[in-house]
């Protein structure tokens, strides 16, 4: 079927946010990535390895409470694989998140060391938090700093866009907003974060999008359908509008004359998705799949 067509939003404030990322580098220790556990490969920037540099990362998988658990033991294992400390979370519950400091510390263990013979072992641990819009940064530093939530004293060249958080422990996180990039040179990478929500639904097709998810569904999950009372026989030989079609009509969403409101059935689609409805599913496998 007809694709999703290329997404290209790149607000100026990302622009921006681009650049402060770069300009306060030098003043933390690492970066903490924040991917969606539902789609891990496409979440992730791929113009940070490039901003960084050699700053040490972790990615934290998040919203794992929503993902397929299978599939994130395969993408915990990729990532692995491609020497990249990662970890599965979720930030609303907590789930996980007690691995997180740990984790921290096993990456900076050499230069932990050099400041505790430096006899400065005291400092606080200084992390940036990053990720694509609706990631869950705001959770994660929320559940990681409890009661303290609070802004720390301004500290050189952080503007005031930015924010210094201290979580307790020794560490502060510096809250960063959400960052897409230029261009998606990948299609289906476009459609991922439109379908979990990274991408305004202004700019989209929302009925295609929703076709788009409802065929991937009945390839990979067709037993999630039945949410709108469809069974895989039913869904079998459709098009994915008729499929569209299918979930309005056994919701009842119809207008005059019989026809289906397909603009509020793929409305109800995507929600649930999003909402965690549907059930616990991933959008790709790992290193790469197919919506």
């Amino acid at each position: 079927m007809e694709q999703v067509p290329s997404i290209q939003w790149f607000p100026g404030h990302m622009a921006k946010t681009r650049r402060l990322m770069k300009d306060n580098l030098k003043y933390v220790d690492i970066v903490v990535e924040l991917r969606d556990a539902k789609i891990p490969l496409s979440s992730g920037n791929p113009e940070l390895p490039a901003l960084i540099g050699g700053k040490k990362r972790v990615v934290l998988l998040n919203k794992c409470d929503t993902a397929d658990p299978e599939m994130t033991k395969q993408w915990l294992a990729w990532f692995k694989g491609e020497g990249i400390p990662a970890l599965a979370v979720d930030s609303r519950s907590g789930k996980g998140l007690n691995g997180f400091l740990p984790l921290v510390r096993e990456v900076l263990s050499e230069l932990l060391a050099r400041r505790a013979e430096k006899g400065v072992s005291g400092r606080p641990i200084r992390m940036m938090v990053v990720g694509i819009p609706n990631v869950g940064k705001s959770s994660f530093i929320n559940r990681m700093a409890g009661s303290r939530r609070a802004k720390v004293e301004d500290r050189p060249g952080v503007t005031r866009d930015k924010q210094w958080v201290s979580v307790g422990g020794g560490v502060e996180l510096l809250d960063m907003p959400g960052v897409l990039w230029p261009k998606f040179d990948d299609p289906a990478v476009g459609e991922r974060l439109a379908v979990t929500g990274a991408v305004k639904d202004q700019v989209l097709d929302i009925e295609l999008l929703a076709m788009r998810l409802l065929d991937w569904l009945r390839a990979e999950y067709p037993e999630l359908l039945s949410r709108y009372k469809i069974t895989p026989a039913d869904a079998e030989g459709l098009s994915p509008y008729e499929l569209l079609e299918l979930v309005g009509r056994r919701r009842g969403m119809l207008v005059s004359g019989g026809e289906v409101n397909t603009e509020r059935a793929a409305v109800t689609v995507l929600d649930e998705y999003r909402g965690g409805k549907l059930g616990c599913l991933t959008l790709e496998a790992p290193p790469e799949g197919s919506l």
